[in-house]
């Protein structure tokens, strides 16, 4: 049996974070928890199914209210730090995140940041999510096995080829896009851009390519962004699916979980 603070420092311990990103939270703190349900998105649906089949916690993977959602525009400026580890000028870093973070704040503040918390306290349900956390985990996983697979002479078709071997991607319904570029066109540098909170969009794979990487890897982008990148006909952008993608980092914490003794049901996770 765990509580629900255990569990927010097992994803913190798993991602090698040292506090609880921004984007992270528990709603409704819980103890003697031996049963979970996880999804990555969970609201008052799943709230309600766990009540009603004895479950003793709720954990969701996207922040599902309070200042994980009014704060969520924070976690996206690790881009920067993740960029600066790959070549990119802080200056050049900063400006190429600027526009998407204050959109972002924008739109959290529209958010109804209360509602699924209120009835997990109505329903004195446990209720949590863990996001940043979990994607780092997936980030990690996606890129040493580009990192193990991908030579110098390697394509984009490469690279796709790696990642596809995984399991996640194996068992999906969602297939790997290469969405800007050409199979045959040579991988250069990769980056998987990713575990900042969402994708960084054309501003921040732009950036990328400038400064010597040829392939971006996003687990999700907007077709704005894409047609735009088309357009300068610069570099490779390969998407390898949002669900999939979460799932990659999930699956190792769900077995750590059911390690620590723990009956966990995932509702949206491609298992491994």
């Amino acid at each position: 049996m765990v509580d629900t603070e255990e569990i927010m420092d097992l994803a913190l311990r798993l991602s090698s974070l040292k506090e609880v990103p921004a984007d992270s939270a528990i709603y409704v703190k819980g103890r003697n928890i031996k049963k979970v349900l996880f999804g990555i998105d969970a609201g008052v649906p799943e709230l309600l199914l766990a009540k009603q089949h004895g479950f003793d916690a709720v954990i969701a993977h996207h922040p599902a209210g309070g200042a994980a959602v009014v704060d969520f525009h924070q976690v996206f400026r690790r881009h920067v730090e993740q960029m600066v580890a790959n070549g990119v000028p802080r200056a050049e870093a900063e400006k190429a995140v600027s526009r998407k973070l204050g959109d972002l704040e924008v739109d959290a503040h529209m958010r109804n940041y209360c509602h699924a918390v209120d009835v997990a306290e109505f329903l004195g349900m446990p209720y949590m999510n863990i996001h940043t956390p979990l994607d780092e985990v997936g980030r990690r996983i996606m890129s040493e096995q580009i990192n193990s697979k991908v030579k110098s002479n390697s394509t984009v078709r490469d690279v796709v080829s790696a990642l596809s071997e995984l399991a996640e991607f194996k068992n999906a319904f969602t297939k790997i896009k290469i969405r800007v570029g050409k199979p045959e066109n040579p991988a250069g540098r990769v980056v998987v851009s990713h575990a900042a909170g969402t994708n960084g969009g054309y501003e921040i794979a732009r950036t990328y390519f400038r400064h010597g990487v040829g392939t971006v890897v996003y687990i999700h982008v907007g077709a704005g962004d894409v047609e735009k990148l088309r357009a300068e006909g610069v570099g490779n952008l390969v998407v390898t699916g949002h669900v999939t993608s979460d799932s990659v980092g999930i699956n190792p914490f769900v077995r750590e979980l059911e390690k620590n003794g723990l009956t966990v049901v995932t509702i949206g996770v491609v298992r491994d």
